[in-house]
């Protein structure tokens, strides 16, 4: 159990979990895929992204992570409480098919709140492999963002400065990152 809450407690990754630390994980997970289906850098630390979607998906998994760790106990519930969450559910399972065999509209509600949690895992079902319109569209945001950083750096390459060596370094590190990004994409796009 992750934050003490008793409402709407189900099982989610072998653990009791209430409905909204379910969803933040849920978010969490969608990061992770998009992070991993194009092979960029890991979630954590910086925001820096190479296009909004990307930083999108940053951005909204940072902020599920900081409420996940706002409502995070210090101290793990008495696994009595936790059974004692957990029985209204199982109570409540059990006395379903007691109450009314032939009402479909409780089994209907039956089945939607069954369905519910694995909403997440039916989305990411979905994705079927990479999308290759999508890999274009990211290939060619990163040419373009490489020829500029090339320009930048071709402009300050006969200055000696401090500041012109800082930028210098900086739009090298820049340069060195389109690229390791680009291999990643390159590599996606021969797994197709």
């Amino acid at each position: 159990m992750w934050c003490g809450s008793t409402d709407s407690i189900e099982t989610y990754r072998n653990e009791p979990r209430c409905g909204l630390c379910r969803e933040k994980e849920a978010v969490i997970d969608e990061a992770k895929h998009f992070i991993g289906m194009y092979g960029l850098r890991p979630l954590g630390g910086t925001l820096a992204s190479d296009d909004e979607e990307e930083r999108e998906y940053r951005v909204t998994a940072r902020d599920a992570r900081a409420v996940l760790n706002s409502i995070r106990l210090e101290k793990l519930p008495d696994p009595a409480a936790v059974r004692k969450a957990l029985r209204p559910r199982a109570a409540a399972a059990v006395a379903a098919p007691r109450q009314a065999p032939s009402s479909a509209s409780s089994s209907s509600a039956s089945s939607a709140a069954a369905s519910k949690p694995a909403a997440p895992k039916k989305q990411q079902a979905g994705v079927s492999g990479i999308d290759m319109i999508e890999l274009e569209s990211r290939v060619q945001k990163l040419l373009a963002q490489l020829t500029e950083v090339d320009s930048q750096i071709s402009a300050i390459e006969g200055q000696e400065s401090l500041p012109a060596r800082a930028r210098r370094k900086d739009l090298e590190k820049q340069r060195t990152t389109v690229l390791t990004t680009l291999g990643a994409l390159e590599k996606a796009r021969r797994r197709i």
